[in-house]
């Protein structure tokens, strides 16, 4: 049987466990206060909308396109390699991007995974075709196999374009 300085024993350790993480608690929210400070945020991040620019201005994706950066474009296509390989023919988990860019959709030599909904889309990878597809691969190509969420940002999409513009081409 259980004595009494036992069961006292096991109480105070399991309330004194509890009184030491309701101090923690009362103490982290007196520090990291996360209420907001009347009708406004406490601080505002700003973003590019895809089809303006800060100003407020239509951004044109030619223009985008045609300032893009290779260079910044290679550095893009680091999310894409995981399952794209640049050379010709070396398929991977997704098909082979040299030379994509004009090339006609699900077309790629010996790529066989290929989802019927991306070979009944038709069409060439025209710049403008791949900065859609690359802004949100399911919604441009509803019940594609490529599970990519895609690029949010329009430069990337740009810069990303331009080098594979340089590939192949």
């Amino acid at each position: 049987m259980f004595d009494t300085m036992t069961v006292t024993k096991a109480a105070a350790g399991l309330f004194g466990t509890f009184l030491v993480l309701l101090l923690a608690k009362w103490g982290a929210e007196a520090l990291y206060h996360a209420d907001g400070h009347g009708e406004t945020a406490s601080y505002i991040i700003e973003t590019e909308s895809s089809g303006e620019s800060a100003d407020g201005e239509e951004v044109v994706f030619e223009d985008m396109l045609a300032a893009a950066d290779p260079d910044k474009g290679a550095r893009v296509f680091r999310k894409c390699s995981a399952c794209h390989k640049l050379e010709d023919g070396a398929n991977g988990t997704g098909p082979y991007l040299y030379g994509v860019v004009d090339r006609p959709v699900a077309s790629a030599n010996g790529f066989g995974g290929y989802s019927p909904s991306m070979q009944a889309h038709g069409g060439n990878w025209t710049p403008e075709a791949l900065d859609a597809f690359l802004t949100n691969p399911k919604s441009y190509i509803s019940g594609t196999s490529m599970s990519f969420a895609g690029l949010k940002k329009p430069q990337d999409r740009a810069d990303l374009i331009a080098y594979l513009q340089t590939i192949g081409n």
